[in-house]
């Protein structure tokens, strides 16, 4: 059974789906409709969105998307080429980590946010496994917002899952799936409206 099959066939909610050198759990609904939209409405006034940028041969290249960092004072992140510096909590990005951690089993002190303003802002395939984020991370990805498609890719065999992040869903990638499998959100060109991401994490 490929793993496009076994996503097809709709596992129970938050079950376990064992995958090929990983795992993830996938809830669509963790979070209602009311209470998603007052999220998406509530983090894309309140946080400290900015624009960063990559260096690429040599060039900086604008990301493809708003970002964000906050979590504990003394975790900073590095990534692409630049070091974030955290933003103090808040009490709406506190709240979240609290609902989510008792299904990840995992204390988080961090979270990255992504800003997707429409279907051509997008995050190329790569994976969560800087050395600060330890040997088999933790990654609880809650989603608000324009459905998009999240793909994974395996980096030796090329197998490939897509699913459709829906406003309020959660995803949790744990096992060894950031070391075997990178990820995106592809651009698309369909109408569609903001999205914001926020991935919990644990800065070691």
């Amino acid at each position: 059974m490929s793993q496009l099959d076994m996503f097809s066939e709709s596992p129970k909610r938050g079950e376990t789906i064992k995958i090929n050198h990983g795992e993830y759990i996938y809830i669509p609904d963790f979070y209602d409709k009311v209470t998603a939209d007052s999220y998406l409405k509530r983090l894309i006034t309140d946080i400290n969105w900015k624009q960063e940028s990559m260096n690429m041969y040599g060039k900086k290249v604008p990301f493809p998307r708003l970002t964000a960092w906050y979590g504990d004072q003394d975790k900073p992140y590095s990534f692409s080429g630049i070091t974030l510096d955290p933003n103090p909590w808040s009490p709406g990005l506190v709240k979240i980590k609290s609902d989510i951690e008792p299904k990840a089993k995992v204390k988080f002190n961090s979270v990255l946010l992504n800003r997707y303003r429409n279907g051509s802002d997008s995050i190329s395939w790569h994976t969560d496994a800087e050395k600060e984020l330890g040997k088999n991370p933790v990654i609880a990805s809650v989603n608000f917002g324009a459905e998009r498609k999240f793909q994974l890719k395996h980096i030796e065999t090329n197998e490939r899952i897509d699913i459709l992040l829906k406003h309020g869903s959660l995803l949790i990638m744990q096992g060894e799936l950031q070391h075997y499998w990178k990820h995106q959100i592809p651009k698309t060109k369909k109408e569609i409206g903001e999205r914001v991401n926020l991935t919990f994490r644990v800065i070691k």
